[in-house]
């Protein structure tokens, strides 16, 4: 089965939409400042862009407030209109959601279902506001899987009816220019996904090392 370039769909749709000379509304998920810099920057141009901070997987909530508070920083330093949504963000809908993550690992089979879950509310909260494009800047990372992403985004593309904008950041330097605005901008950079279980998993991980060495 051939790979499906989804850098290079995004760059279809893009040229779509100029063709037919028009800027579409987009509801990015965010879940960062650093992973923000870059694909801001990217769509910025093309696109009249909110953002969505849902992340109820983030642990703890110190945490969540300091992730977000870089999210709205980093729009003004942009010098962006976009409005920053967050949303109701209730730990509980993770933990009920993604039940398995315990037994699980990083981009394991449970995470598929954490980016269901953000995107999802996403869709829903895109639609129900008459938005053209709903998406995420997650596809950035490259601890997170860019297929599931966009075939989650493919099917609630259908199930909602509104139109979902693939991609995949890590493309073109991607991740590497998310560090270099980062280091621009000045921000905070996490070390570890979001949820309980990735940031115990990053201390047992530096405990070991602290161990070895």
């Amino acid at each position: 089965m051939q790979k499906i370039n989804y850098n290079l769909k995004m760059k279809d749709i893009i040229k779509e939409n100029e063709k037919n000379n028009i800027k579409p509304t987009l509801l990015l998920q965010v879940c960062c400042g650093p992973c923000s810099s870059e694909v801001l920057t990217r769509l910025r141009d093309y696109f009249d862009i909110d953002i969505y901070y849902y992340n109820p997987n983030i642990y703890p909530i110190e945490e969540f407030k300091e992730r977000s508070k870089v999210v709205e920083n980093l729009i003004k330093d942009m010098n962006l209109k976009s409005k920053v949504i967050v949303p109701e963000n209730n730990p509980k809908d993770f933990y009920d959601y993604v039940d398995t993550r315990k037994d699980d690992h990083e981009m394991g089979k449970s995470c598929y279902k954490c980016y269901e879950l953000r995107l999802r509310k996403t869709a829903i909260y895109a639609k129900e506001r008459g938005y053209d494009f709903f998406s995420t800047t997650l596809s950035i990372s490259p601890y997170k899987k860019s297929d599931w992403l966009n075939e989650i985004g493919a099917k609630l593309e259908k199930e909602y009816g509104i139109r979902y904008l693939y991609s995949d950041f890590k493309k073109e330097n991607g991740y590497k220019n998310s560090i270099e605005l980062s280091k621009k901008y000045n921000l905070y950079r996490q070390d570890y996904c979001g949820c309980v279980y990735s940031y115990n998993e990053r201390r047992q991980s530096e405990n070991k090392k602290i161990e070895k060495d």
